[in-house]
């Protein structure tokens, strides 16, 4: 079966914990990505950031996101998927906190993201039209 690090997008280029919004803004835009891992001085995964988080949360409430630190914005314990973990399992996990990038993780390293995108180019199934739709419900 599929394994998530079989359809990783690998070389996912992190936002540092203590790196502004504006400096992510700017990788995103870089990049041509809407969102980017953030990464602890540990080099663990914090979470993930948003360009829907960086509207809603800093511009829309009013604050300098020169000043505003991506960590700030992590919320919680971060959504992965381990390496070695199914395409059944990555379909679950995205499905059940309605996500379409999940890290994937191997041990505390992060190895990279897999879209919805990678999903249905690796699993041309009915499944992955499920999982749309359940994402896109909300």
């Amino acid at each position: 079966m599929t394994k998530a690090r079989d359809i990783v997008t690998a070389d996912a280029t992190c936002i540092g914990a203590e790196e502004t919004v504006l400096e992510a803004a700017k990788k995103m835009a870089e990049l041509k990505v809407g969102s980017l891992p953030i990464c602890g001085t540990d080099d663990r995964l914090k979470g993930m950031l948003t360009d829907r988080d960086i509207v809603v949360n800093v511009l829309a409430a009013g604050k300098d996101p020169a000043t505003v630190k991506a960590g700030d914005l992590a919320q919680g314990e971060a959504v992965t998927i381990g390496a070695d973990d199914d395409a059944a399992e990555i379909l679950r996990t995205m499905g059940l906190h309605q996500i379409r990038r999940l890290p994937v993780i191997d041990g505390h390293t992060l190895i990279g993201i897999v879209a919805l995108a990678d999903v249905a180019r690796a699993l041309p199934d009915m499944n992955v039209g499920d999982l749309l739709e359940t994402i896109s419900l909300n």
